[in-house]
């Protein structure tokens, strides 16, 4: 890796689940179902965890969805974090439940007296607070002072509701600057690293389909970790978390920030391919997208850079006319008919 150095910080847990520090950079997600509904919520919850989430969040709009987070806590086996908006008494009654976290948007909490009992609940529990600024939440009086949505407002909002909890002796914070801007983004975390060492949730809010959000969330989160800003992730995307968390790791995966899983490599289609590589490709990363094995595994289609990329990783596939040579760890291990590759590359993966 060159010249990577990540910012150093004060360090929280959510469980036992370290942030921040030289804890590795952990990936999140969201539940997209009712937070009551217990057995939906921890079924996709227990989705997630193979896919690879190591906290998740829920909402919690209201006192019948905050008073069952003790029902939830229970049957997971991840960390859980209480999504607060507005009401400070479900951020009350979420401590009381035992959730290992709380997500405020000190902007529509409203009173800074609630933000206070808030934060001393939370100290006694000892649970962190993530400081969620997001650009769509800015308080009126910071809209008025810059004259729009800028960086430098998302970070004054943040240093404030920072001071107001370590006024209250809490200095478990964690610390989100959001938008959907990815500039904006990356400039607000960029100077707010200058000011506090607290650990940065990192994401580009509402970032889109997963199609389009995985380039931009791709974009954003991959310029701030380059720069060494973030503790924790969350890909946010409308369509399933599920996907959030798989394309969370590959952004860690492919910057070599984190292993977990296999790192698939495949070449464009061209004249001189005469094997499916498409449909073998997508087989492949679909046949093991919930593998945990970090290996690098090399799909390509002709015998032009095919054979070279296929010996470079641990096991590949080079494709010849209607049919592949398997290779691992640069030995030729067998040839196969082009509808037998996809399950003899299975099979050679399951004896590594």
């Amino acid at each position: 890796m060159i010249n990577y150095q990540r910012r150093k910080t004060h360090q929280v847990f959510y469980g036992d689940v370290p942030v921040g520090g030289d804890a590795p950079i952990s990936v999140q997600s969201m539940t997209n179902t009712k937070t009551a509904d217990i057995d939906k919520t921890v079924k996709q919850i227990e989705e997630l965890v193979v896919a690879g989430c190591e906290i998740i969040r829920v909402a919690v709009p209201d006192m019948k969805t905050a008073s069952c987070l003790s029902r939830l806590r229970e049957r997971i086996k991840i960390p859980l974090i209480a999504d607060i908006h507005f009401d400070y008494k479900l951020a009350l009654e979420a401590v009381k439940q035992g959730v290992d976290g709380l997500r405020l948007n000190p902007g529509n909490i409203g009173d800074f007296d609630h933000l206070k009992r808030v934060a001393q609940k939370a100290k006694e529990a000892g649970i962190p607070i993530r400081i969620g600024v997001n650009s769509g939440s800015l308080e009126k009086k910071l809209l008025k002072k810059y004259g729009s949505v800028t960086a430098e407002a998302m970070v004054e909002s943040a240093l404030s509701h920072i001071s107001l909890l370590e006024e209250n002796g809490f200095n478990d914070i964690v610390v989100s600057l959001k938008s959907t801007d990815i500039w904006m983004t990356l400039k607000a975390y960029s100077l707010l690293a200058k000011e506090v060492d607290y650990p940065f949730h990192i994401g580009i809010t509402e970032a889109g389909t997963v199609w389009s959000g995985t380039i931009k969330s791709a974009l954003g989160l991959g310029s701030i970790l380059t720069a060494g800003l973030g503790d924790t992730v969350r890909v946010s995307l409308t369509g399933s978390p599920v996907e959030e968390v798989r394309v969370g790791w590959q952004i860690l995966r492919l910057l070599d920030l984190r292993q977990r899983g296999p790192k698939i490599i495949s070449c464009p289609t061209c004249g001189r391919t005469n094997i499916n590589l498409i449909k073998l490709a997508e087989d492949v990363e679909k046949a093991v997208k919930d593998l945990d094995k970090s290996i690098t595994i090399a799909v390509m289609g002709c015998v032009v850079n095919g054979p070279g990329e296929a010996r470079e990783a641990d096991i590949g596939i080079a494709g010849g006319k209607n049919e592949g040579l398997i290779f691992k760890k640069g030995k030729l291990v067998k040839k196969v008919k082009e509808d037998r590759l996809l399950k003899e590359l299975l099979l050679e993966i399951d004896k590594m």
